[in-house]
C-alpha cells in the first residue's frame, strides 16, 4: 500500500496497527455521544498512525454478540451505519488519508440471541448498502471481522457481498474465532492432534479466500 503522509511517502511495507472501538447495542446504547466519543478516538490514532509511517486499521465494531445480544438487523443497520458515518467524519478532520487506512467493520446481522435469523443474502445486502452509504471509494479495502458468527456463516457472507460485485472497495477477511475455532478444537491441546488442527485451519483460510473471490458455495464446506 502507497500514501503520503504531509510531504513524506509511506512506503510499500509500511507495518500496520489496529485499533478496536466497541459499539454495544443495547436498550439505552448506544448514545451519540458514545458513538462519538469512539470515532474520534479511532481518528486521532489513525492520524498518529500515518505520522509515523504505519497503515491504520480502524474497526469499529457493532457488536453481535454483546447483552441482551437480541437485536433486529434493521437495529444494527441503523448504528453500523451511524457509526461508520461518524467514524469517517472523524476521520477527515483528522486529516487522515483514506486511501491509507483499511477499514475493519462489523457485518450487519442480527443479534445473535435473535429470533428471526436474517438470510445470507439479506445480510450481504444490508451490508454493501450501508458500506456504499459510509464508507468513501477512496478507502481502498475493507476487512470484515467475523464478530461471534460461525464459521460458514462468515465464510457465507462475505461470498455473497463479493458475488454482489460493482464495490469500490475490496472486501476480504479478518476473522479470529470464524478462522481459528476448528483448528482449536482438532488440536484439543494434543501434540498427536497438530496435523489434524493443521488441515482445519488451512481448509478454513481457503474457504475464505474463495468467499474474497465470491467463489465460496456450501458443497465446498461439505466436501472437506
Amino acid at each position: 500500500m502507497a500514501c503520503t503522509t504531509g510531504s513524506r511517502p509511506m512506503p510499500r511495507t509500511a507495518p500496520a496497527c489496529q485499533w478496536r472501538g466497541v459499539i454495544a447495542i443495547t436498550n439505552q446504547a448506544p448514545t451519540r455521544n458514545g458513538i462519538r466519543a469512539n470515532a474520534h478516538v479511532l481518528a486521532r490514532y489513525a492520524a498518529a498512525c500515518q505520522a509515523a509511517g504505519i497503515v491504520p486499521v480502524v474497526e469499529p465494531e457493532v457488536l453481535a454478540d454483546g447483552e441482551p445480544g437480541d437485536h433486529s438487523i434493521e437495529r444494527c443497520q441503523d448504528v453500523t451505519q451511524e457509526t461508520l458515518d461518524t467514524v469517517f467524519s472523524e476521520l477527515r478532520l483528522a486529516g487522515v488519508d483514506l486511501s491509507g487506512m483499511l477499514l475493519k467493520p462489523n457485518m450487519v446481522t442480527a443479534g445473535i440471541r435473535a429470533r428471526q435469523r436474517p438470510s445470507v443474502e439479506e445480510v450481504a445486502e444490508r451490508t454493501v448498502a450501508t458500506l456504499r452509504a459510509t464508507v468513501p471509494a477512496a478507502v481502498p479495502g475493507i476487512a470484515f471481522l467475523s464478530g461471534g458468527q460461525s464459521d460458514e456463516e462468515a465464510t457465507a457472507h462475505l461470498s455473497a457481498m463479493n458475488r454482489l460485485g460493482g464495490l469500490p472497495w475490496k472486501l476480504t477477511f479478518s476473522y479470529g474465532r470464524a478462522l481459528q475455532t476448528a483448528a482449536l478444537l482438532a488440536w484439543n491441546g494434543e501434540p498427536a492432534n497438530v496435523p489434524a488442527a493443521q488441515r482445519a485451519f488451512s481448509h478454513r483460510a481457503h474457504m475464505n479466500a474463495l468467499a474474497s473471490l465470491g467463489q465460496w458455495r456450501p458443497d465446498l464446506d461439505l466436501a472437506a
